[in-house]
C-alpha cells in the first residue's frame, strides 16, 4: 500500500454515484493515493457499484473512511484544498493542481495533514464546503465547458501528486532515420 509515505486524503463530498467512487478509486491508486474519505456518498456505503468500478483497486474502498459532514472529514486535517470551476466571492487563494501539490508536498514534509476535496458530480461544492478550505484549486479548462467527471478531477490532482513525489522519466532518444 502506498500509505507508507505522507500524502494527501483525498475527500469526496456527497458523491452521487458509486461507479465515479470506483474510478475516483482507481485513479487514486494509479499515483499512489490510498487514503480516501468519503461524506454522506448518496447511494450509501459500501457500494457494489464503486467495487466493480475500482478494476483491481479495491483496496483503496476497502480502507475508505466514510463522515457525516465535511467539517468532520477534514477536521484532523491542517491544511484543506476544495477543487472548483466556479469562480466564487471568497478570499481563499486559487491555484492550479500543480502549484496545489507542490504546496501539498512541503506541508506533509513538514508534518502536516492535507485533505482534498472533490464536490459532487452534478454541482460540486458548495461554499459551505469550501469554507473549510485553506485554498482552491482549479484546473485550467475550456472557460466554455469547465465541467469535469468526479473521477477526472481525481485523476488530474492525482496525477501532480505523483509528478511531486517521484523523479521524472526521461523519454527514450527516437531514432528518426
Amino acid at each position: 500500500m502506498p500509505s507508507h509515505q505522507p500524502q494527501p486524503a483525498f475527500v469526496l463530498v456527497r458523491p452521487q454515484m458509486g461507479e465515479n467512487i470506483g474510478a475516483s478509486a482507481r485513479a487514486m491508486l494509479n499515483f499512489g493515493i490510498d487514503q480516501m474519505r468519503l461524506v454522506a456518498p448518496r447511494d450509501g456505503w459500501p457500494n457494489p457499484d464503486a467495487v466493480a468500478m475500482a478494476a483491481g483497486a479495491g483496496r483503496v474502498l476497502d480502507g475508505a473512511s466514510v463522515y457525516a459532514t465535511t467539517a468532520e472529514a477534514v477536521a484532523d486535517c491542517n491544511f484543506v484544498f476544495a477543487t472548483t470551476a466556479r469562480h466564487r466571492d471568497m478570499t481563499n487563494p486559487v491555484m492550479t493542481p500543480e502549484r496545489a501539490m507542490q504546496h501539498a508536498r512541503a506541508l506533509l514534509d513538514s508534518g502536516q495533514k492535507v485533505a482534498v476535496m472533490f464536490g459532487p458530480e452534478r454541482s460540486g461544492l458548495e461554499n459551505q464546503d469550501i469554507a473549510v478550505a485553506n485554498a482552491l484549486i482549479s484546473v485550467p479548462v475550456n472557460p466554455e465547458f469547465p465541467s469535469l467527471n468526479l473521477a477526472q478531477c481525481v485523476l488530474l490532482t492525482g496525477y501532480e501528486w505523483q509528478r511531486q513525489t517521484t523523479e521524472a522519466v526521461a523519454a527514450p532518444d527516437i531514432d528518426r532515420a
